[in-house]
């Protein structure tokens, strides 16, 4: 049930249209997903997928899919083919990235970041260029939002379990784009969350409002004069949306509210809400009853000054040096291991930092800051672990690597197939469901081996050409080297 001092307050603001609003709780939530374009292209993705599909309007790469659809149950999610995400909450960083070029000098924060949806939007969006900073300071969703950078293939990225007031000591006028994705009190997915309903009450709602306000001044201080800043909730409460932005604004006269164009079914914000300038009816509220998605809220606002590329901002601890070019050339540092195993299995060259934490092995990319007196979760891309000098892959460069950029690919069909004809078994219309899982593919994600063909070495496994994992063959036997913490059975 819904709170009543929030049915209340929602009769309130919308007036006539608050039975319209009432009734979109009575309605099914839509679901969707977000291509990944580190995997693939658009068209691509089209081409191939097994879902009903339909454009959401606001996102380029967002589809809704049908109540009939599982894709959280398809290897292609095991292979960060696409996110599962909400419709609206692809709104903000579609509005971060949107309508300037990414340079290859990007520097981009994303201050609340878990579970990880908008940080892996904006990456993709970054197509490997530049730096992303994802930042969440409860260490058990960053730890989730790890593994979603890792799934989703992305190299560039630094996940950090710091406050934002940590963060602003290190960072000052640093990055080129921030977004603010701030904890609120949710009102906007009380239809998606039963559980959100529990925990509202006008207090919590002033709570999150001055939390807001702190995350927002941290935020002002580490974006670069002339930087983008991207503020969102999920939540109706003006007090924590347009009350958030009038008294940042208050606070921080050198910003100003960025004209941007709203998709049909958008609305302005209410300036009359807060008491503040009309410039507030250019930022976004987005409402379950007048478009197919949850309960948002945006603000895109700009910084005064003219944004800069060369290095300006300030980064208390400098760059990430990683491992001196002596240690690189010594066994035992990780690099001579990586490069006998990358001559052997890899027709591209990495580029970026190494850095060696315990017997892992890292590539930060180029630029990156220094780690020192920073709680890292994953600094840059994974690539692997030291055993007794050899060189072991992880999981996280198997998902970052394309069948094009290794010497060797053992490629598994989704669905089953004859082995003698190659045509498709007809197994009934459960296309959702595991019954149509190659025997292959689902014996691969339960961590079993399989006969194979070909020269002995490491291997990428690929499903329809998206890689999953790695399998290293020997005697026509490949062992399975896919996660055990992963592996399902189904």
């Amino acid at each position: 049930m819904l709170p009543q001092d929030f049915l209340d307050r929602m009769e309130q603001m919308l007036g006539e249209e608050y039975p319209a609003f009432l009734a979109s709780y009575e309605k099914e939530r839509f679901q969707s997903l977000r291509v990944n374009l580190l995997k693939n292209d658009r068209e691509t993705f089209l081409k191939k997928s097994p879902f009903a599909l339909e454009p959401i309007p606001w996102c380029t790469n967002g589809f809704y899919y049908s109540e009939q659809d599982r894709p959280g149950k398809h290897p292609y999610h095991e292979a960060g083919v696409y996110y599962i995400q909400e419709p609206s909450a692809m709104a903000p960083a579609e509005y971060l990235m949107d309508g300037v070029e990414v340079m290859e000098q990007e520097r981009i924060l994303d201050l609340c970041a878990a579970p990880g949806g908008k940080s892996t939007q904006i990456a993709a969006a970054m197509g490997g260029q530049g730096i992303l900073v994802c930042n969440e300071i409860h260490p058990a969703r960053a730890k989730i939002l790890s593994e979603n950078v890792e799934r989703m293939g992305i190299r560039n990225a630094m996940v950090t379990n710091e406050t934002p007031q940590r963060l602003s000591e290190v960072f000052t006028e640093y990055f080129t784009r921030i977004l603010v994705d701030a904890p609120c009190s949710g009102e906007g997915m009380f239809r998606k969350n039963e559980d959100a309903c529990g925990e509202w009450s006008l207090g919590n709602v002033q709570i999150c409002a001055d939390r807001q306000d702190e995350i927002l001044d941290c935020a002002a201080g580490m974006l670069a004069s002339g930087g983008r800043l991207v503020y969102s909730t999920c939540t109706f409460a003006p007090a924590e949306n347009e009350g958030s932005i009038s008294r940042f604004l208050q606070r921080h006269p050198e910003f100003i509210i960025e004209r941007v164009k709203k998709v049909e079914g958008m609305e302005g914000g209410v300036a009359a809400w807060a008491s503040w300038s009309e410039e507030l009816c250019n930022t976004i509220r987005l409402w379950p009853h007048k478009l197919n998605g949850e309960g948002h809220y945006l603000a895109v606002l700009r910084k005064a000054g003219e944004l800069r590329y060369d290095g300006a901002g300030y980064c208390r601890n400098g760059l990430e040096t990683g491992i001196s070019a002596k240690e690189q050339k010594m066994p035992g540092k990780g690099c001579v291991e990586f490069l006998e195993f990358a001559k052997e299995a890899l027709k591209v060259s990495l580029e970026g930092t190494y850095l060696k934490f315990g017997d892992q092995l890292y590539m930060a990319p180029k630029g990156m800051p220094a780690v020192k007196g920073l709680k890292v979760l994953r600094p840059g891309l994974h690539l692997g672990t030291i055993k007794k000098n050899r060189f072991e892959p992880s999981h996280a460069l198997a998902l970052a690597l394309h069948p094009e950029e290794v010497m060797h690919i053992a490629e598994l069909k989704y669905e089953e197939t004859d082995r003698l004809t190659g045509m498709k078994e007809d197994r009934g219309e459960d296309s959702a469901d595991k019954s149509k899982l190659s025997k292959e593919i689902r014996g691969y994600l339960n961590g079993e081996t399989f006969t194979y063909e070909g020269v002995k070495g490491w291997y990428l496994i690929t499903v329809d050409g998206y890689s999953i994992g790695w399998g290293k063959l020997a005697g026509g036997v490949m062992k399975n080297h896919y996660p055990k913490g992963l592996r399902k059975l189904i």
